[in-house]
């Protein structure tokens, strides 16, 4: 299986889609609030999230985003460099409790970089859908990646550092 791509495996118009999808629970979302300190009612609160149009809690919409981003990751940016942008989060829909997360990215550019030409950046755009096909999230990214001679240059080097953790430390 192939976890991430080279600055060349990219084509711009691709549609990749995520495998697997992600049931967001309970227990996910109310942790997820508590680790980033968001402790709207909304999200926490059932009596709160009752009197609300919604009628039941909402899951924390950084959780969705967080969940999208890491689906994608094997096949946009498992070997990136850095994520260097998100732009234009949209939260199209809630998503609750019991919701399954599916997600799909659409390769919207790639530009080789003119500083440092054994790496480009790649903008995506990836759409989040619930078990019901609604969409709801979307967002894009930029990210840089290696083209295949840094990838295999990085490999090479990485393999060199293990073999000579193999042999001990030079005396």
């Amino acid at each position: 299986m192939q976890f991430g791509r080279c600055f060349e495996e990219f084509e711009v118009g691709a549609i990749y889609k995520h495998w697997t999808g992600r049931t967001i629970t309970e227990y996910d979302d109310t942790l997820f609030c508590m680790i980033t300190m968001n402790h709207h009612p909304l999200h926490i609160d059932a009596n709160y999230a009752e009197e609300t149009p919604y009628k039941k809690r909402v899951v924390v919409g950084t959780l969705v985003l967080s969940i999208a981003v890491g689906m994608s990751v094997p096949d946009v940016s498992g070997k990136a460099i850095a994520n260097l942008e998100f732009e234009n989060v949209k939260h199209l829909a809630p998503t609750f409790h019991g919701d399954t997360i599916y997600a799909e990215t659409t390769v919207l550019d790639k530009k080789l970089s003119s500083s440092r030409p054994d790496r480009g950046v790649v903008t995506v755009e990836t759409i989040a859908y619930n078990q019901h096909g609604e969409q709801v999230l979307s967002f894009k990214r930029r990210a840089m990646v290696p083209t295949h001679e840094l990838a295999e240059a990085q490999q090479r080097a990485l393999e060199a550092k293990m073999e000579q953790r193999k042999r001990g430390p030079v005396i």
